[in-house]
């Protein structure tokens, strides 16, 4: 496999990634109902209060967002935002996909957004009062983009010594 093929498998894992969390940001509430259900097992108790752990957290905030979203519905807007700034992330990365040599420093802009992740989700998180075990979940998108990105970083770094000679 060409150096050049192996960089685009890196990058399509990282554009999925920013894919899939983009266009899961779009119908939260939905996806939120649907796992409230599964993990109550279809029953019509969604009070926080009667579960723990993730099943809690999980009530708690499709609680959250159903509140808001009959009386502020515009706060979804916030979220279209979100989902939007992911897929725009991911067209960035056509760029080093196409040529690599050429948009190396986008691979490494990943590798920083990837390493903000970290500061991002620990302070704001807690200043949210986001569970610390869920925070470490928000974090784990730098955790599996850093390494392809890197991976991509260094197979450019073989394809540019074999374009000079």
């Amino acid at each position: 496999m060409t150096e050049l093929k192996k960089i685009r498998i890196a990058l399509i894992i990282v554009m999925f990634g920013l894919f899939i969390s983009g266009v899961t940001a779009f119908p939260l509430l939905h996806e939120l109902n649907f796992i409230s259900s599964v993990l109550t097992g279809g029953s019509s108790d969604l009070n926080p209060t009667h579960y723990e752990g993730f099943t809690h957290w999980i009530l708690k905030v499709r609680e959250g967002l159903d509140v808001t979203y009959a009386k502020y519905p515009f706060v979804a807007y916030g979220t279209d935002w979100l989902a939007f700034a992911h897929l725009m992330i991911m067209l960035f990365f056509i760029l080093p996909y196409r040529d690599p040599i050429r948009y190396e420093g986008v691979l490494h802009v990943g590798i920083w957004m990837s390493v903000l992740i970290f500061p991002l989700a620990l302070i704001c998180g807690a200043i949210r009062e986001i569970p610390f075990w869920w925070r470490l979940i928000d974090c784990s998108f730098g955790v599996f983009c850093i390494p392809p990105l890197i991976y991509a970083i260094k197979q450019t770094h073989r394809l540019g010594v074999k374009d000079q000679h």
